[in-house]
């Protein structure tokens, strides 16, 4: 008995597809994307060879939902992608309401989009604007006492990053979060 040989789909068709089955624009795709319109149209039509670059891929397969490296153009990083826990909650909240994350995506300015991607995909931290963040937690139904975690976690992050040792200025930090949560209210 011959083994079969597995064809596996072209990454164009794939795209092209998945654009299909999504009735998702390739205007709104290449948006998301962070490309041009025409780059797009090249891409799903093989005038020129599909995107090697892993910024590209990433994000492709972002708004896919899928793995990058189901792309066979994708060269898989020495160093790894770490997803902060913030995103992966909401990554979780996104499977748990079975929200697309095109879906997801399109709640948002389309300027809006590109960025909201980037987080997805690990490269972009949450951002620290409250209102921004609440953006974020209004498409997901996320409650105040959520986005507002999300928030304070964020905040000491970059308290952390930039020096401060957020243990031994507990009172401050708790003092400051006190004042923000009444701020909130």
């Amino acid at each position: 008995m011959k083994n079969k040989q597995i064809i596996q789909e072209k990454s164009s068709q794939k795209v092209a597809k998945f654009l299909e089955t999504n009735s998702l624009h390739k205007k709104d795709f290449a948006e998301m994307i962070g490309v041009t319109l025409s780059y797009v149209y090249n891409l799903i039509d093989e005038t020129i060879p599909f995107s090697t670059r892993g910024t590209t891929l990433e994000r492709i397969a972002t708004v896919m939902d899928i793995e990058p490296e189901e792309f066979e153009e994708y060269k898989i990083p020495q160093e790894p992608v770490l997803i902060d826990d913030s995103v992966q909650f909401i990554k979780d909240i996104l499977k748990s309401k079975k929200m697309s994350v095109v879906n997801f995506l399109k709640a948002f300015p389309r300027k809006k989009r590109l960025d909201i991607v980037d987080i997805l995909r690990g490269t972009m931290p949450l951002p620290i604007d409250y209102k921004e963040l609440s953006m974020i937690g209004q498409v997901l139904d996320l409650t105040k006492e959520d986005i507002y975690g999300l928030w304070e976690k964020r905040m000491r992050q970059i308290l952390e990053i930039n020096g401060m040792n957020i243990y031994s200025n507990a009172a401050l930090v708790n003092s400051m979060f006190d004042c923000v949560k009444k701020a909130i209210k």
